[in-house]
């Protein structure tokens, strides 16, 4: 992927301490881009604004909570007071809370939705105003393959995923309304990949739940949401079964409901008698 197009490119990225978030960070870093980069974990932000700047890119890193919406405020402030403009923002920070959902407590759900949901709300928003001020910039939306099918015990992340879908497409057509060719707004949807989601996430089943078969290369996302910064386009689902089983959702709605909670209820088997995470 060429490097033209991208240095000195302005680019937030929020959920940047980790998995698919840091690893777009460093991506685009080697390309010259502009990071911003935000996370709730402070020493590790700052360590990765760190690795960005010996890569080639130009960093600045802020400790920052998603789900509180003055402090998402707050990001795109510096944001433009340090860089000027916006070129890209990516919504990526996201928690998980597992297990029945009788069994996660009420309040870890509504964080799962004030994180997942309210702060991609919140990070659409502050950015979306900026594009339109600019008539160009690009939105980039992580949600996930269950933003598009459902299973069993992961009932708040699922709420929200889909609710950042939904959010996505309206913009869209909101955007497409204003006939504004130079804003996009772009929806990636990933399936299992090998992140440390499933080690991050609030466990409520008793034990360790693992993670669904087959675990993809989490560079696969990485080079997706690199390639829409470049190019941006509508909606990618990345990886094959991700692709499939929203098909079948399609297509045998009944079918794909028992064969996704199966899958679930097979990985909770398989995790029975490990401890999870604290």
């Amino acid at each position: 992927m060429p490097t033209r197009g991208l240095a000195g490119k302005v680019v937030v990225i929020t959920g940047a301490s980790s998995g698919f978030g840091r690893g777009t960070a460093l991506a685009l870093a080697r390309k010259r881009a502009k990071l911003v980069l935000a996370a709730r974990r402070g020493e590790l932000i700052d360590d990765l604004a760190q690795e960005c700047r010996a890569e080639g890119g130009q960093a600045f890193a802020y400790a920052i909570d998603v789900s509180l919406e003055r402090e998402v405020e707050a990001l795109a402030r510096n944001a433009l007071r340090g860089c000027g403009r916006i070129d890209v923002w990516i919504n990526n920070a996201g928690v998980g809370a597992l297990g029945p959902f009788e069994r996660i407590p009420l309040d870890d759900h509504v964080q799962v939705i004030r994180t997942n949901l309210l702060g991609t709300f919140y990070g659409s928003y502050f950015a979306y105003q900026h594009f339109l001020e600019r008539g160009e910039g690009t939105l980039i939306n992580i949600a996930s393959e269950l933003g598009r099918h459902t299973v069993p015990y992961s009932t708040s992340y699922t709420a929200a995923k889909q609710g950042v879908v939904g959010l996505s497409d309206a913009l869209r057509q909101e955007i497409e309304l204003k006939k504004l060719e130079d804003v996009h707004v772009c929806t990636v949807m990933p399936t299992a990949h090998d992140t440390p989601f499933f080690d991050h996430a609030a466990h409520y089943t008793g034990h360790r739940i693992e993670a669904p078969k087959p675990l993809h290369d989490p560079q696969e996302v990485v080079e997706a949401i690199v390639g829409l910064v470049l190019d941006p386009r509508d909606k990618q689902i990345v990886g094959s079964d991700g692709i499939a089983k929203v098909l079948l959702k399609r297509l045998a709605p009944g079918v794909a409901a028992s064969l996704a909670a199966r899958q679930v209820e097979t990985g909770v088997s398989a995790g029975r008698g490990q401890e999870p995470e604290p």
